[in-house]
């Protein structure tokens, strides 16, 4: 799904998976790999998840990293290629939501219980 713009900004729905997260990958070359979600770009509907979807990147020498090479960097992931993962059903899961009193809670589809 494309982000709506409205005008010069763009609005983007809220996205469900947030910094923290165990996500699965549901697609892609990495297919059924884990991991922390480090960064989210809602902007851009991407998730960096660590661990996942590697590239290779020429570093050159300079102040800051005083040694050059070929590192290992965590590329992006686009956020409907990955799925939470539940931890008490330990599956890959929707996000729902229950709100109880004031406070509004993140729920797994599978199992109905807290993420």
């Amino acid at each position: 799904m494309a982000p709506r713009t409205g005008g010069s900004v763009t609005v983007n729905p809220k996205l469900r998976i947030r910094k923290g997260d165990r996500v699965i990958v549901l697609t892609g070359k990495d297919v059924g790999k884990e991991g922390e979600v480090t960064r989210v770009l809602p902007g851009a509907r991407r998730v960096i998840v660590a661990g996942v979807n590697m590239a290779k990147k020429h570093q050159r020498p300079t102040t800051a990293t005083t040694q050059g090479g070929i590192i290992d960097k965590d590329m992006p992931l686009d956020i409907s290629n990955v799925a939470l993962v539940c931890p008490s059903c330990n599956r890959g899961t929707r996000v729902g939501y229950r709100f109880e009193g004031d406070e509004k809670r993140r729920v797994c589809k599978k199992c109905g219980k807290d993420l």
